[in-house]
């Protein structure tokens, strides 16, 4: 069964970064496609970016476009989210999925972006 876990979340001033990790334990990782997705309080979850298997194609929500990168290193089973330029609208509880059956999440790592 594979897990993911997230890590990197903090606290941030705006404009500050943050790089976010997604570790998933088991060696189908490469396989699958990968995404990150936020939820802050009172709003549904969306996607932030996603990446596929082999990293061919990748996208960005449009509020992300130019100040987040998601990248991937399935030698170490780990993706991840840098985070740049960072505004207080991008506070939300981020998590990865993997686009394993149904999707596997992690269990999410908080960013809160306030002066």
């Amino acid at each position: 069964q594979v897990q993911l876990v997230e890590s990197g979340g903090g606290l941030v001033h705006p404009g500050g970064s943050l790089r976010l990790s997604c570790a998933a334990s088991g060696s189908i990782f490469s396989a699958y496609s990968v995404g990150w997705y936020r939820q802050a309080p009172g709003k549904q979850r969306e996607l932030v970016a996603a990446i596929t298997a082999r990293a061919g194609k990748i996208v960005y929500a449009d509020t992300v476009k130019g100040r987040f990168t998601i990248s991937r290193d399935n030698a170490q089973n780990t993706v991840y989210l840098e985070m740049s330029s960072l505004k207080p609208e991008d506070t939300a509880v981020y998590y990865c999925k993997l686009d394993l059956g149904l999707g596997v999440w992690g269990q999410g790592t908080q960013v809160t972006v306030t002066s």
